[in-house]
């Protein structure tokens, strides 16, 4: 056996109440189903059916596209299932040396909110892989993208934007780095310095696109990578009233500091909100039993995102309806609220 496939299983034993239902129906802000236009309905159906099974009341389907296909993922998964599933739209950095990019563009997502988006998400290309026609890296902050974030304030629409990914992929790849398991098995998440700038300069670049747009509402993805340092992303908080978070793929940073994430949480309860990010259903399971219990030790569900176990929040009822639901209710419009309970 290799030392890299050491694997143990844990003699602890203790009481555990692994959740596979959530207490309260949920929205979950960051899912994507990029085959929304063509999916059938046989798979539509199983999809509402695995979503019933663990009290998801809505999916917001982050991958909507623009133009027709943003039309047809509306029209194809809401006409079956009404209300279950809302779409942002997304929109491309192709051409933004034109003069005119911005206003086509801003004018383009007020086309795709008439046809029903109800957000926009920005994808981790800006920032780190766009680029415009000479080949220059297209800031977070760039101007040049100034009336699209206006044209969302303006519609009253919020952007859920990831902008870079975690820390330890610009760090060296050494026996210090705790993903280095994860960037052992997928390289190509390495960001070598010669092909990426510093993390701290694209989070800055967002952090300032924040400040820029006071009147816009963002969501920053992931927790803005601050999941493991809490403290940080309360100061951005505190600094930035327009701006938001979510817990997709970040649950195993809240889950190894259980008591500073349950103080955290309940402070900032009306800031974050619940998002999950790859669908697969039995992987929710670790979301409910580390918001829910006060279990002790028990598994993440992807060892290359944390080699440590996990420890129940215990979080309050109300702190949970606000994760779970009233904090999307309150910033994303056109969800249903018959979905979701009435207080």
């Amino acid at each position: 056996m290799y030392w890299e496939e050491y694997s143990p299983r844990s003699t602890l034993v203790v009481e555990g109440y692994p959740r596979t239902r959530a207490m309260f129906p949920f929205v979950d802000v960051h899912a994507h189903q990029f085959g929304a236009p063509r999916m059938s309905d046989g798979a539509i159906d199983t999809l509402v059916a695995a979503m019933d099974a663990m009290n998801m009341a809505i999916m917001v389907n982050l991958s909507g596209g623009s133009g027709d296909n943003l039309a047809a993922a509306v029209e194809n998964l809401s006409d079956r299932h009404p209300g279950r599933f809302v779409h942002f739209a997304n929109i491309s950095f192709d051409g933004i040396e034109d003069p005119d990019w911005g206003r086509r563009t801003a004018e383009q997502l007020s086309r795709d909110v008439e046809n029903g988006a109800v957000g926009l998400k920005i994808y981790k290309n800006l920032g780190m892989t766009a680029t415009d026609s000479s080949g220059r890296r297209i800031p977070v902050d760039d101007p040049r993208i100034d009336p699209v974030w206006a044209k969302c304030a303006e519609l009253g629409i919020p952007v859920l934007i990831h902008t870079a990914d975690p820390a330890p992929f610009w760090q060296p790849q050494d026996r210090f780095n705790e993903r280095w398991f994860e960037l052992k098995e997928r390289p190509g998440r390495i960001r070598p310095p010669d092909e990426f700038p510093p993390w701290e300069d694209i989070i800055a670049e967002q952090h300032n696109l924040f400040t820029k747009h006071p009147q816009t509402t963002f969501i920053a993805a992931h927790l803005g990578w601050l999941g493991n340092d809490l403290g940080a992303l309360a100061d951005l908080l505190d600094t930035h009233p327009n701006v938001y978070s979510e817990t997709g793929a970040v649950l195993a940073e809240l889950g190894r500091q259980p008591r500073t994430a349950k103080a955290f949480l309940t402070r900032y309860k009306e800031r974050i909100l619940f998002g999950k990010d790859a669908w697969s259903p039995e992987e929710y399971h670790a979301y409910f039993r580390t918001f829910e219990t006060e279990d002790e030790y028990f598994d993440y569900y992807r060892l290359r995102h944390a080699f440590w176990k996990l420890y129940g929040l215990g979080l309050d009822e109300d702190v949970l309806r606000h994760l779970y639901y009233k904090n999307a209710v309150r910033i994303i419009p056109g969800l249903d609220r018959s979905m979701l309970p009435a207080d």
